[in-house]
């Protein structure tokens, strides 16, 4: 089951946020200009729609989604972060059981969320919840060392976050993360066949919207599973943007505990986009989709 509560908005230490009602869709008045982050914000809650009525079987016993008990911070982040004419969009597979799943921010290891990119929020409990996976928010000391690697990495390149978010955003395709019995951590790809896909569907159709709605002109895979499906994806539905990849920087991938930084930087310097995450860049798009 996922959870169907959704916190209201902290009032308290806000840095980047506002508070605002969250239950709502953002809905713009006729004739008013809709924000990129409200378009983001509303294919998301879409698709929450649409994912509450899946059901999973064996091997998966728990499902969290941190798009409702961690809506918060996640919504913090969007409308921080998400911004009408950024060209890159980022994109992970699904949570990480210490970093999204505990933060709502994609990669979202915890240091990073709070003293980086200045989240906030409060963070509640999926409706089913693991003892040994239990989610303590923006409080978590566990360290997700992928999320660690990544931001790390654009906060040595970029100095500050704005520098980052000028030109690009990080998004996941599967806000999802699966469990089994045990706690331990399953992928979509692990996922019954049929199951997977009807997921999957979902989650491309609202990558579809996501795209369109930011105007985006590149997409960058964060693993070959992200690339790939992203690359169907948009292509199936006849979106015309650049589909690319960089390693994930996972600690299950030999190659990116022999040095992912440096693997990354090479591959952004290859694609055209190094260059926009310094401070020093000139204000120019990436290279157009060919």
């Amino acid at each position: 089951m996922l959870a169907d509560n959704i916190p209201a908005c902290q009032e308290e230490e806000k840095p980047l946020c506002e508070s605002k009602q969250q239950m709502s869709k953002p809905t713009a008045a006729p004739g008013s200009n809709v924000t990129a982050s409200s378009r983001f914000l509303q294919a998301e809650l879409e698709l929450n729609i649409h994912l509450r009525r899946l059901s999973f079987s064996e091997p998966v016993r728990y499902i969290y989604n941190p798009l409702e008990y961690a809506w918060d911070p996640h919504r913090c982040y969007v409308e921080a972060y998400c911004r009408d004419g950024q060209s890159i969009l980022f994109l992970g597979m699904n949570p990480g059981p210490f970093g999204m799943a505990q933060t709502g921010v994609p990669f979202g290891e915890v240091k990073s969320v709070v003293n980086w990119l200045k989240i906030t929020g409060q963070v509640g409990h999926p409706q089913d919840e693991h003892p040994k996976r239990r989610i303590t928010g923006l409080a978590c000391t566990q360290n997700e060392v992928s999320g660690a690697r990544f931001w790390g990495f654009f906060r040595k390149l970029c100095g500050e976050p704005a520098v980052f978010f000028r030109h690009c955003f990080v998004h996941n395709l599967c806000p999802l993360i699966f469990m089994s019995t045990s706690g331990k951590n399953l992928t979509p790809p692990e996922l019954p066949a049929a199951e997977r896909e009807a997921l999957l569907k979902l989650c491309d159709i609202a990558l579809c919207q996501v795209v369109e709605a930011l105007g985006v002109s590149m997409v960058i895979g964060v693993g070959k599973v992200a690339e790939q499906r992203a690359r169907r994806a948009l292509s199936a539905a006849g979106v015309n943007v650049r589909v690319e990849g960089i390693m994930h920087p996972s600690p299950r991938n030999p190659l990116a505990n022999k040095g992912w930084e440096a693997v990354a930087e090479a591959k952004l310097a290859e694609l055209g986009v190094l260059s926009l995450l310094k401070n020093t860049s000139p204000n120019q798009p990436p290279p157009p989709y060919q």
